[in-house]
């Protein structure tokens, strides 16, 4: 990818990838290349941008389902639900390591902007 230079990638969210998030942060620096990765920790490591469901937001609904478990609610007549707040952080100072510009109109869509 390095060699590649009009290339940038995409982290997808595992195990693996979080455990070696500051790992895989460092080396797109190093060899200047933008990445997307799946939560707002890889980007206050350093790394550009993330879009990746909130997680502030998965603990408060889990937080009402334990409630309703722990009124007498069965797990199984729970409903299961899928993420409806999404956030999108980009880093103004990874974006400046690797010579990237990021438009404007792309920073006022942003719910953080980290200078």
């Amino acid at each position: 990818m390095a060699k590649a230079r009009d290339s940038g990638f995409v982290v997808i969210s595992s195990p693996i990838a979080t455990l070696n998030s500051k790992r895989i942060v460092e080396l797109a620096l190093k060899h200047r290349l933008p990445g997307i990765y799946p939560t707002g920790q890889f980007v206050e490591e350093g790394g550009l941008m993330a879009y990746s469901m909130s997680i502030a937001a998965l603990y408060r609904r889990a937080a009402t389902y334990v409630d309703k478990i722990l009124k007498g609610a069965k797990p199984t007549d729970l409903p299961v639900e899928r993420p409806i707040k999404f956030e999108f952080i980009v880093n103004l100072k990874a974006a400046k390591q690797i010579g990237l510009t990021i438009p404007p109109n792309v920073l006022v869509r942003a719910d953080k902007v980290m200078k």
